[in-house]
Order: structure tokens, then sequence, then C-alpha cells
């Protein structure tokens, strides 16, 4: 490839986001809460009523909504699924949240 294309590094990405998750999930989806190991809070996505069923192990990353079965592995694809975005244009935007050139 030509140009100032370069790969996305989804894996360092992703650490940094797992290791400032409080804060990010506090933005991304407030009013939820820690229970045990996980944030739970309402999904912005659907017409959620009740929190407890989407949630988000601070731990890891990984997410559900246990309602709908949506999931995924990180706060990459958090991020892109609460903002309707692909996988990459979440990464490129959190990379530069972070002052990291993706």
């Amino acid at each position: 490839m030509t140009g100032n294309w370069k790969p996305i590094e989804f894996a360092a990405i992703a650490e940094l986001c797992r290791l400032n998750l409080h804060s990010l999930l506090a933005e991304w989806l407030p009013g939820g809460r820690i229970i045990g190991r996980e944030w739970v809070a309402l999904n912005p996505t659907r017409a959620d009523r009740s929190p407890g069923s989407f949630r988000i192990n601070m731990d890891s990353g990984l997410w559900a909504d246990f309602a709908t079965g949506d999931k995924g592995g990180d706060a990459i694809s958090l991020f892109a699924y609460l903002n309707g975005m692909q996988q990459g244009q979440a990464a490129r935007t959190l990379a530069r949240q972070f002052g990291v050139h993706p």
C-alpha cells in the first residue's frame, strides 16, 4: 500500500481503554453502577427501562446485552456499538482521544 496508511493497533488501543474503563463507562453510560466486577447500565441503543441485562466486565472489557444477544470483546467494540460505527472508525476515534496515532 502507498500513502500514509498505517495499520490500526487494536490491541494497544483496547488496552488503553481497559486501563481507563471506569472513566470511559461513566462517560459513555452515565447512570450505570458497579455491581461486583461489572458495570451495569441501561442500554442507550434500545428502549431499555431497567438496568440488569446490559453489563460490561470491568477487568476484561467483555460486554453483553443479555436481552438482545448483542456482545463484544473489548471497549473498542462497545464504543462502536454505542455509536453505530465500524470497529476501525471506533479505534481511530479512541486513539485520538488518548492522543495516540492509530
